[in-house]
């Protein structure tokens, strides 16, 4: 039988980046965009205030860009401070390397396993599961699988020591990309 489990957002994560004002390392991204125009020139930012004083600090979304040069759907999108585009922004490994900003996730996402019936099963089955990610979240599959199925992580390590719970790929680190497992009971 193949599940298929889903990885997906709830909130924005929150960025870790030190704060100049009280030395916190973490912000909270709100969606709210401001944009500088510099005669035919364009700045933009994406706002996030630190958890533990409000200070504001500005992630560069454009910088120095020739007006005509950006699309107009994305500029759109900066003014009408899209909190989609604010996700999309902070995933993208381009904006995150040029603002020197790493993403913490901790309660910022949900398993959606479909239901609680794949533990009602009887115990000689195989569960194939399929994992797919609906954003780029690093989580670790061993959490997954212990969430998924409600068993504690320990549990889990020793069902892939037994040979009970295997996959193509590697199931201890982080994973951000869609894998499938199969778990023998």
């Amino acid at each position: 039988m193949l599940e298929d489990w889903v990885v997906m957002p709830t909130c924005l994560p929150l960025v870790l980046r030190r704060c100049h004002a009280c030395a916190s390392e973490r912000f909270r991204a709100n969606g709210k965009f401001r944009v500088n125009a510099h005669h035919k020139l364009i700045d933009a930012w994406l706002l996030a205030l630190c958890t533990t004083c409000g200070e504001t600090t500005k992630l560069t979304v454009l910088e120095r860009m020739n007006v005509r040069s950006v699309r107009a759907e994305l500029l759109d999108r900066l003014h009408d401070n899209d909190p989609g585009l604010a996700a999309e922004l902070l995933q993208d490994p381009v904006v995150r390397r040029r603002n020197r900003i790493a993403l913490d996730w901790d309660n910022a996402w949900r398993l959606d396993t479909g239901g609680p019936d794949h533990l009602d099963r009887e115990v000689s089955d195989v569960i194939d599961v399929s994992v797919r990610f609906t954003a780029r979240i690093p989580v670790r599959p061993v959490r997954l699988i212990a969430e998924g199925f409600g068993l504690p992580r320990a549990e889990v390590g020793r069902l892939i020591t037994e040979g009970n719970l295997v996959s193509a790929i590697r199931l201890s680190g982080k994973l951000s990309g869609d894998f499938t497992f199969t778990l023998k009971r």
